[in-house]
């Protein structure tokens, strides 16, 4: 029988992937091991092989196509004597809700799509009294979990849209969002929830608050004064992961001063013993960032209670410093974790940095290269910016953000002087590393960058 070929999952949190490129068409034969394709996630291009000889009956995602759902049906491999019409259909494009999650006098309804509205009326919170008034369009109806009543119809073309469903005023029965409501929201017919009135934003105009829908930003521009750039699948999973992020880890931060003079120094004597090539070039050329990475990763050692994840109901803390940092690409970032930074040397850190970095703007990384890890290094010190605070990437427990060194006045026993500093700030996830837990961590970071021969003791 026909052998379908599924979108695969390239990672263990990867929901959703884009059919890169074909490498094949409907027709052609193929061998265990031939690259039939490409899949394209937030962090990588993977190539997919076919795990079985057969011709190609059919492809049922077009290439280029986004948002493929893992163990989605991609294309039909045929045995000999098999033909296309006997090929599968292709899995949906996203799910329905579950069954279980909806009420049973409401089941009936995901099977099908109403275009024309329910004559039903539901009352409807009045948003100056907090009494309730009847309407011929009643909002979303939402049971005790806060899910949406929507048919999966209407769920797709929203997300197509980018228009949250929720915002959506529902016609369907109890409410529910059928087709023709999304249409309604999309051509500006019907209003959408506002968000910016709950958010207090003022009527007219002003800063976009969070939740507000694709439709909604657009229609506080004139037509023609911006370009619109949809968001590639990197940018999709970044903006989620750090919505989420922001949403969910209760972040606190911890700022301070390093002395940097005595690391610049040992970096200048390093850097001018390095070995000359036959271009004259030396051989290897130490950043202020290597020193940083090894310096945290020796610091996560010496206080490996902060050297931490959160499990829910748990804490993992973790034997190995695998630091990740931060690697700024086109329209994305990528955190490749260096594994077992505290036990490699400075030249060791800096050309598997150079290296994953490479990769990284290349989208060449396998996923266990930006998996894992307990912690983050992030540097904008390149940049001249002197001070951020950044988000925890989850499920990090920490993230270390470092400014430019620059030359300061200070005064130091009743004195005068100049000297480097760099200000680095560390974000903390407080339900695995608190205040004092913090400040120590931070504090052994502090001598070790300003006394660099110490993180080699």
């Amino acid at each position: 029988m026909p052998i379908n070929i599924t979108m695969p999952a390239l990672s263990p949190t990867m929901e959703e992937g884009k059919l890169a490129k074909w490498h094949v068409k409907e027709g052609d034969s193929v061998s265990s091991g031939d690259v039939i394709a490409e899949i394209e996630t937030d962090k990588a291009t993977m190539e997919v092989e076919a795990v079985d000889e057969g011709k190609i009956g059919k492809i049922m995602v077009a290439e280029g196509s986004e948002g493929v759902k893992v163990n989605a049906v991609i294309a039909v491999l045929l045995q000999e004597g098999e033909s296309a019409d006997a090929a599968a259909a292709p899995a949906p494009a996203a799910e329905a809700p579950k069954a279980a999650e909806v009420p049973k006098a409401d089941a009936g309804t995901l099977m099908r799509d109403k275009d024309t509205p329910s004559n039903a009326t539901a009352p409807v919170a009045n948003s100056n009294t907090g009494t309730s008034a009847p309407s011929a369009a009643a909002p979303a109806s939402k049971p005790e979990g806060g899910k949406v009543f929507a048919s999966p119809l209407a769920r797709r073309l929203a997300k197509e849209a980018g228009i949250d469903v929720s915002a959506i005023s529902g016609s369907g029965p109890k409410g529910r969002v059928v087709k023709s409501d999304v249409e309604a929201a999309k051509s500006g017919k019907t209003p959408l929830k506002a968000a910016a009135s709950a958010a207090g934003a003022p009527a007219g105009g002003g800063a976009a608050p969070m939740g507000m829908t694709k439709a909604q930003v657009l229609a506080l521009y004139p037509e023609g004064s911006y370009e619109l750039v949809p968001n590639d699948s990197m940018r999709k999973v970044v903006a989620q992961r750090l919505t989420e992020s922001k949403q969910t880890v209760p972040h606190f931060y911890l700022t301070l001063d390093c002395k940097i003079d005595a690391l610049m120094a040992a970096r200048e004597q390093i850097n001018n013993s390095a070995p000359k090539g036959k271009d004259g070039k030396p051989g290897y050329k130490l950043s202020v960032n290597d020193f940083v990475m090894k310096a945290w990763a020796v610091a996560l050692q010496r206080v490996p209670a902060a050297n931490a994840t959160w499990a829910v109901d748990s804490i993992l803390y973790h034997k190995r410093s695998d630091v990740a940092v931060a690697v700024a690409v086109p329209g994305g970032l990528f955190t490749p974790v260096v594994k077992s930074c505290d036990t490699k040397t400075l030249r060791e850190i800096s050309e598997e940095v150079k290296d994953l970095a490479t990769r990284a703007r290349n989208k060449k990384l396998a996923p266990h290269e930006y998996q894992g890890g307990a912690s983050s290094v992030s540097n904008l010190g390149m940049f001249g910016i002197k001070e951020f605070g950044a988000v925890i990437n989850p499920p990090h427990g920490t993230i270390l953000a470092v400014g430019v060194g620059e030359e300061r006045v200070y005064a130091e026993k009743g004195e005068i002087k100049i000297g480097q500093f760099m200000t680095c700030t560390l974000s903390c996830d407080h339900r695995s590393v608190d205040g004092a837990l913090g400040a120590e961590v931070l504090g052994v970071f502090k001598d070790l960058i300003e006394n660099p021969v110490m993180m080699l003791a």
